[in-house]
């Protein structure tokens, strides 16, 4: 299980880079075709001025295209220098501190979640308590897109774009992520892999679209 020093590592890490990245990743989607199609495919299922969570949203840019399309958008991430950024970069959204083992959000409050590329920073044998988290602030039969990297390799950062951190990136088999929302009350509805477009690091990246089952209770 990951301690709270460990979570302490990741936010303060991020809380470091927040600035960077919000320049460096704040345009990201225009390059990613696969990303946007599936965001947009979520949002047209969900239906229009439904509200939908970002969990680990960063500086809010995905949060802010979904509000876009149509959805009321809630981004909720670990460190308090990224939402401060989002809030700040993005004042027609709304935004949450918060840890994925213990959303900010109250029961069914969302219609669909989306968690691209946050559950890396968790241990597998956390899976199951993040997911049960995100089934319980979902709605009967709300989706929920997961992204990761795909693999197996714990990859530590001590340096990022030239500022000091402290952080690891879990790599995870699709399987591990799959078997972890199904015993969550998931119900797995397509997954997909792609390599990584120019722009990005090179890995594979994995997507998974589940939803949570209707008569599944939450905890």
């Amino acid at each position: 299980m990951t301690s709270a020093r460990d979570h302490a590592r990741v936010r303060l890490s991020y809380d470091v880079v927040a600035e960077e990245y919000q320049k460096r990743i704040s345009g990201e989607l225009v390059h990613k075709p696969l990303d946007r199609a599936l965001l947009t495919a979520l949002v047209e299922e969900t239906g229009s001025d439904m509200p939908v969570a970002d969990l680990g949203c960063g500086p809010g840019h995905v949060t802010a295209w979904l509000a876009t399309r149509g959805a009321r958008p809630v981004g909720i991430d670990l460190s308090p220098t990224m939402v401060a950024i989002a809030r700040r970069e993005h004042p027609e959204a709304e935004f949450r501190e918060g840890d994925l083992l213990h959303l900010p959000a109250a029961d069914a409050e969302f219609a669909a979640a989306i968690a691209l590329y946050s559950v890396i920073h968790l241990e597998p044998s956390e899976l199951r308590h993040a997911f049960d988290e995100m089934r319980r602030v979902l709605r009967p039969s709300g989706l929920l897109l997961v992204a990761i990297h795909l693999g197996t390799e714990i990859r530590h950062q001590t340096e990022w774009w030239d500022h000091d951190v402290d952080i690891d990136l879990h790599f995870l088999a699709t399987k591990t992520v799959v078997d972890a929302l199904q015993d969550g009350g998931f119900t797995i509805e397509a997954q997909l892999e792609r390599t990584n477009y120019p722009r990005e690091a090179q890995t594979r990246r994995g997507y998974l679209l589940a939803r949570r089952a209707a008569d599944q209770p939450t905890r």
